[in-house]
């Protein structure tokens, strides 16, 4: 006898009610070719405890999940906001015009950290007024926060949606945000990957994408593992996972120009313009980065630390402090090499007791100093 779940629990509803025991079912099964395995495995969605199943679960469980809403999905907007101080780079126009395409396409972003790989996706989603859910990846993140859940809401068991369906429903843009702290756990979203969709087993509700959804992925490495160790925590991630991202985009940091102007922006946005500071922070941030390439130095001035230091001269009114205090997070060493050569850019600032470039900084920059 070949039944389908339907029928099985017709059958079975007929015979003991909405709910059976598995004592009821080894004497149902006693009287058909049908195994015990299998009756228990079609009746997996309606399993309510040990050894019981409620034939009414899965209609319980659908009403539970079209209103686990707390606010209706009309209400909630989740289109980023546009930020007056952005300014487009490197691959904005290319992520722009994929989401603006709608189409399906997947997308993995890759470059070290602070180069605006997050901003640039959230402003292309902002100027197209496009939806996007935004999830930040750690080695913790499972299934269970990405695809969703059972909460305990009011003493009763309710099926909260997870971002990933929550997205897939609205048609809006999915960013995993570093996508390469996660574990394989991550795995879980193959089939949405691939533009199906996701069942949910729990609730036995097949979810597929809305038009319009898509997946973006932004990473500092390419899925490899970092193996300078500048990038702790990063994981090797399943080649089966990572192909299924069509393409990858290489974020670079902007060029002084264009950083130029995100600093001024930024500056005028808290009434602090100071353009010659600009200039000298640029000029100091891109000395550094070429002598990190270079293999010269371990550390690097981000986009967003100039933004930092920006800040902070906005509140201090000192351009040495404003430094200081945002790359007191580097080693001793390497703040005191990077104060050296900001002194030796910006004239006005001397450091305290060492106003002179030192050997050593000039050795690790690898810049000649005539004085």
């Amino acid at each position: 006898m070949s039944l389908s779940t339907e029928q099985l629990v017709e059958l079975l509803t007929e015979q003991y009610g909405s709910s059976v025991s598995r004592k009821q079912l080894t004497e149902f099964t006693g009287n058909t070719d049908i195994s015990l395995a299998t009756v228990c495995k079609k009746l997996e969605p309606y399993k309510s405890g040990r050894g019981v199943w409620n034939l009414t679960a899965v209609e319980k469980l659908e009403k539970t999940y079209n209103t686990v809403s707390v606010e209706p999905k009309s209400i909630v907007n989740l289109i980023p906001d546009k930020d007056s101080n952005y300014v487009s780079f490197g691959n904005f126009s290319d992520v722009k015009r994929i989401v603006k395409s709608k189409l399906f396409y997947p997308v993995f972003i890759t470059g070290l950290s602070g180069n605006g790989k997050t901003a640039s996706v959230e402003q292309a989603c902002a100027q197209l007024k496009r939806e996007l859910i935004r999830v930040n990846i750690t080695i913790e993140t499972d299934e269970d926060d990405l695809i969703g859940g059972f909460r305990l809401v009011n003493g009763e068991t309710v099926w909260h949606n997870g971002p990933v369906v929550e997205a897939l429903e609205r048609g809006a843009v999915l960013l995993l945000d570093e996508i390469d702290l996660a574990s394989n756990k991550i795995l879980c979203l193959q089939s949405v990957l691939e533009g199906k969709g996701v069942f949910l087993k729990k609730i036995g509700k097949y979810v597929k994408p809305a038009a319009g959804f898509n997946v973006v992925a932004t990473a500092n490495t390419k899925g490899k593992g970092s193996d300078d160790g500048r990038f702790i925590g990063t994981n090797v991630l399943n080649e089966a996972f990572l192909e299924r991202f069509p393409i990858t985009l290489e974020q670079q940091y902007p060029s002084v120009v264009i950083e130029k102007k995100i600093l001024l922006n930024v500056m005028s946005s808290i009434d602090v313009v100071d353009e010659d500071f600009a200039e000298k922070l640029i000029t100091w941030a891109d000395t550094i980065r070429k002598t990190f390439f270079d293999g010269g130095v371990d550390e690097i001035i981000t986009t967003r630390r100039l933004v930092h230091i920006v800040q902070a001269f906005a509140i201090f009114n000192n351009r040495q402090k404003s430094i200081e205090v945002c790359i007191n997070r580097f080693d001793d060493d390497t703040k005191q090499s990077f104060l050296d050569l900001y002194t030796k850019i910006d004239t006005k600032v001397e450091v305290e007791d060492d106003n002179t470039v030192s050997e050593k900084t000039l050795e690790m920059l690898d810049i000649s100093y005539n004085p």
